[in-house]
């Protein structure tokens, strides 16, 4: 596995930050990095540092975004015994 990626000016970036990155700012390096990897402008080998990392960012992110909802599941159910029902994108009717 590779512990160093290409930054965008070029220069390597630690996978470290990842971890510590909320939500928001983690879907705005995954966008960062989808964005350089349709450039076209990188090497091989640097497409896959890229494309490595945003496979990182992308697991973090369903990692948060499940935590999130079994917080929102517990206030949930101590709030009264709400039943909690999967969101429906179709919306009433």
């Amino acid at each position: 596995m590779v512990d160093v990626l290409i930054s965008a000016g070029g220069s390597p970036a630690s996978l470290t930050g990842a971890a510590e990155l909320g939500f928001d700012q983690l879907l705005a390096r995954l966008r960062e990095v989808v964005s350089r990897l349709e450039s076209g402008e990188l090497s091989l080998e640097q497409s896959l540092a890229v494309y490595e990392e945003g496979v990182q960012l992308a697991r973090r992110g369903q990692l948060l975004l499940a935590t999130a909802e079994k917080r929102v599941e517990i206030l949930v159910s101590a709030s009264g015994g709400v039943e909690v029902a999967p969101f429906d994108e179709s919306g009433p009717g």
